[in-house]
């Protein structure tokens, strides 16, 4: 069964290419040149990746990434956003997006971002247990799920990764580059800044002070160590 790909943008001849270059290279596409009809496509059809833009009319890419988060939709989200618009990209990795690109950006490199994050949603993750415990976090992956001190918070499909890939590697000093190879899929990034950004939002949710983490800690000049253990 074909990869489906959702395409949630307003500019029509972008939309095109899109949909012809994902077509070559063996995907299902579906579009939407509106928020509204990108959000009940989005949760009617279930696609395996969704590519979004932040500036749509009737409703803006940010409030349905969050839409979709709260609805426990862990589809990988590649979102789009205008040249200088940083703030965009950190609101939107804030609230669940996986990935980001700016436009104009290189068909090729979205490409490859696409095939990279369904990759990721394939591999299994048989490394780790489904439920794991240290300090008073308990995470649950196969929902998606984290609690701390009894407060529930929801993991992204890609935290839920990266916390995999960091208790499989416990101990050890995970570079960043290394994680942009492990859980990205690729070497070449824009911006290790994404990953930092990624890391800030788990320590807030494991963490008791996000400001002196206690198990995701920083190497300096080389990335992070995990040394979170489980309950005797």
């Amino acid at each position: 069964m074909k990869e489906k790909i959702l395409i949630i943008e307003d500019e029509e001849d972008l939309v095109k290419g899109l949909k012809l270059n994902l077509a070559d290279e063996g995907y299902e596409v579906d579009w939407a040149y509106d928020g509204e009809d990108g959000l009940r496509k989005a949760l009617e059809e279930a696609p395996d990746l969704i590519i979004l833009d932040i500036m749509l009319p009737k409703m803006n890419g940010l409030d349905i990434c969050r839409e979709l988060r709260q609805k426990n939709m862990n589809i990988p989200i590649i979102m789009l956003t205008a040249k200088g618009k940083e703030i965009d990209k950190v609101v939107g990795l804030e609230i669940g997006a996986d990935d980001y690109m700016t436009k104009p950006f290189s068909i090729r490199e979205l490409l490859a971002r696409v095939k990279a994050h369904l990759r990721r949603k394939k591999r299994e993750g048989e490394t780790v247990p489904q439920l794991y415990g240290f300090g008073d976090v308990e995470i649950d992956f196969a929902h998606f799920k984290v609690r701390r001190a009894g407060k529930e918070f929801d993991l992204t499909s890609l935290e839920m990764e990266i916390l995999k890939y960091f208790i499989a590697h416990k101990s050890e000093v995970v570079t960043r580059r290394v994680l942009l190879d492990k859980i990205w899929g690729y070497e070449s990034y824009p911006t290790t800044r994404t990953i930092d950004n990624h890391i800030l939002k788990l320590r807030k949710k494991i963490e008791d002070d996000p400001s002196h983490p206690e198990h995701i800690l920083s190497v300096y000049g080389e990335g992070y160590r995990f040394i979170g253990v489980r309950p005797s």
